[in-house]
């Protein structure tokens, strides 16, 4: 159990000192959803927002220091909390948006999806996606092309799909 617990603290420190630029174990409290995500979590906007508040000074400095940090973090992996959402979950929010079953959505669908329903998408989370998710020359979406992608492309699993699956879960309902 302590060697994974040291593995654990090992992977955390390494991802904070990656935005850690003044080499003083702090880092700006806007990094703080990037290095979550790096380490797998997806956490939502308001769940990342009660993370920072926990880890935030008693008056806040737009910084956060990696000795509040670790523990909460260590405390957020060893429990599994923030996995990613399933791809045959996915598949299935995807689906019953697609009333035609086409096997595709267009790109205004995705984007009322995204931006009408749950938890809304910001205009740069917007656009991150439909860069990935739109066919060009069909401005379609063919969602089981894009669910494999997004498990095969770590980076952008976990920086969004949670965060899709929350808002197509909650707009297929």
């Amino acid at each position: 159990l302590n060697s994974a617990i040291t593995e654990i603290h090992k992977k955390i420190t390494e991802a904070f000192e990656v935005f850690d630029h003044e080499c003083n174990k702090t880092v700006d409290v806007r990094e703080i959803g990037t290095i979550i995500r790096s380490l797998g979590c997806c956490p939502s906007e308001g769940d990342l927002h009660d993370m920072i508040a926990e880890v935030e000074e008693e008056e806040p400095t737009g910084f956060i220091r990696l000795e509040k940090f670790l523990p909460m973090m260590t405390r957020v992996l060893t429990e599994r909390r923030y996995r990613p959402i399933p791809e045959d979950i996915l598949l299935r929010a995807f689906e019953v948006l697609d009333q035609n079953k086409c096997g595709h959505l267009t790109k205004d669908e995705l984007v009322k999806y995204m931006t009408e329903e749950g938890e809304p998408f910001t205009q740069e989370e917007m656009e991150e996606m439909l860069s990935a998710a739109v066919d060009p020359e069909t401005n379609n979406v063919r969602y089981k092309d894009y669910i494999s992608m997004m498990v095969v492309d770590e980076k952008l699993r976990t920086s969004c799909v949670t965060h899709i699956g929350l808002n197509l879960l909650l707009g297929a309902c």
